[in-house]
């Protein structure tokens, strides 16, 4: 059975994404995804969390839960004796993602098995990330719609220190991605998910990444 892998979701001051990349990397946390983004929150509040200037650098890593699990018992030694990053760092389960993901980050799994997501769900929705090289968004989210999404949110990002991920599918991998987020009843995910990868998996020409992450609340505002 593949092990487990987490996410982590990382907000920093602008400029300074590509050092937490290098960081990770060398932490064995190699599947990165880089995008920019811009703090809403109030100046007293970013300060008291420590996130400086409002543009920022985000990052969504993936991992084995062994090496994030390793990172985090040394944290302090690992991040707090170099310069700050100015920002947070969050830890995600991941609940769901395909075999050759899990593969990828974790190199002695070695159990030959039917490419499938698996869902083990106890939440109502789940936040799915699809990953995709650019231009396929529009017909994955078509896929995704026929499968129960009934919308989803693109961002434009880049898949960091493509090398090694490339030469795992043994395959050229474009840097530029296009990142897709659906929130969808954990009634249909399995299905949206399923569908997708299928169309649109690692071996595709869109060299998908999907994954799913339980969400504890979803409000409309």
């Amino acid at each position: 059975m593949s092990k487990k892998i987490m996410a982590l979701f990382s907000i920093v001051e602008q400029g300074k994404g590509k050092k937490l990349i290098k960081a990770l990397n060398e932490l064995k946390v190699r599947l990165n995804f880089q995008t920019v983004g811009y703090g809403t929150a109030p100046t007293e509040m970013m300060d008291i969390f420590g996130l400086g200037t409002k543009d920022k650098d985000v990052v969504i890593s993936i991992g084995a839960e062994d090496n994030i699990k390793d990172m985090m018992a040394n944290f302090g030694e690992i991040f707090m004796s170099h310069s700050k990053y100015g920002g947070l760092m969050i830890v995600l389960d991941v609940l769901a993602a395909s075999r050759v993901l899990s593969e990828i980050l974790n190199y002695n799994s070695q159990k030959e098995e039917k490419e499938r997501v698996k869902m083990k769900n106890e939440h109502h929705n789940n936040l799915i990330l699809i990953s995709v090289n650019e231009g396929f968004s529009e017909s994955v989210m078509q896929v995704a719609r026929k499968a129960g999404a009934t919308g989803g949110t693109v961002i434009k990002g880049r898949l960091a220190d493509i090398e090694q991920f490339s030469e795992f599918i043994q395959t050229e991998v474009d840097s530029e991605r296009e990142m897709l987020f659906i929130l969808a009843p954990d009634k249909s995910s399995k299905q949206i998910m399923e569908e997708v990868n299928a169309q649109f998996g690692i071996s595709s020409e869109a060299n998908g990444i999907i994954f799913a992450l339980p969400t504890e609340k979803a409000f409309k505002i």
